[in-house]
């Protein structure tokens, strides 16, 4: 998954235009604009590095003469005290960019290394890890990037990418079944259908009506390998609701394909990382 520059850089001006807004009063009043210097961001946790691109873009948005060196890359394992990159320039551009960039690297690093927690609990199985639409407004595609940068997988970017049927659409509508059969009649050919079950009556409906994935919503392990037997591989079973990093492993070797977990992206803690001019 690539992360397209204009997407990037529409994201980052706004929020330099947030923090700066026109003038920084510390840097602009005490700072020399030809004074250089040179700044390290240093890893103070263990985990998986994720945003070091978009983090220096920041600088190079500020000052184009900002020049940097990248020593680890996204996806690499960090480890306390590692210098992850370091960038030179005029020491006003450094510091008017340091939270930005921070705010940035240490939230898509700590997804990443979250993601990589969780997918480290399905190994032995062919269960994937994924996400879900519970992001923070405007930084979707950074956070869902993030995952995969962990080693998950992406669930639908957006309300166009499938249609899911959730508990309240099949209480709106009145029946899974016709549910699933108006929006087979609608929809193009391309579009994958998911739905929704709370217990094993509404899971052999789903089945009956070839839904083409099923989410075990907030059921016990005993109940989601129940689930994977009734189905007999008829349909991909995603668990969902309740999920956490203790009981992951016992869900992924239920057999189900996917497990998607709201909190690596609306809980995440952010990752631990300074940047620090050299004196």
């Amino acid at each position: 998954m690539n992360l397209p520059n204009f997407y990037v850089d529409d994201i980052i001006k706004r929020a330099l235009a947030e923090d700066i807004n026109y003038i920084d009063l510390a840097t602009d009043y005490l700072l020399d604009d030809e004074e250089v210097s040179t700044a390290n961001f240093i890893a103070k946790a263990e985990g998986v590095l994720c945003g070091i691109d978009c983090a220096l873009r920041v600088f190079t948005l500020i000052d184009g003469d900002v020049k940097s060196e990248i020593n680890i890359k996204d996806g690499g394992k960090v480890a306390k005290g590692d210098v992850i990159a370091t960038v030179t320039g005029r020491t006003k551009s450094i510091l008017k960019g340091e939270r930005t960039a921070l705010n940035i690297l240490q939230h898509m690093s700590g997804i990443a290394s979250e993601t990589a927690k969780y997918v480290a609990c399905c190994e032995g199985t062919n269960c994937s890890i994924a996400e879900t639409r519970k992001t923070l407004p405007g930084l979707r595609a950074l956070e869902k990037y993030a995952v995969t940068v962990g080693g998950g997988r992406n669930h639908r970017f957006n309300l166009s990418d499938g249609a899911m049927l959730k508990d309240n659409h099949i209480d709106a509508y009145g029946s899974l079944s016709n549910a699933v059969a108006a929006l087979r009649h609608k929809v193009g050919h391309m579009v994958k259908i998911e739905v929704e079950v709370r217990n094993e009556t509404e899971l052999k409906e789903a089945i009956d009506c070839n839904a083409d994935i099923i989410m075990l919503d907030n059921m016990s392990v005993e109940e989601m390998a129940h689930c994977v037997k009734v189905t007999n591989g008829m349909a991909v079973l995603e668990a969902s609701g309740n999920i956490t990093l203790e009981n992951a492993a016992a869900v992924a070797h239920t057999g189900v394909d996917i497990i998607s977990v709201g909190a690596l992206t609306h809980s995440v803690k952010a990752f631990d990382i300074s940047l620090r001019i050299s004196k």
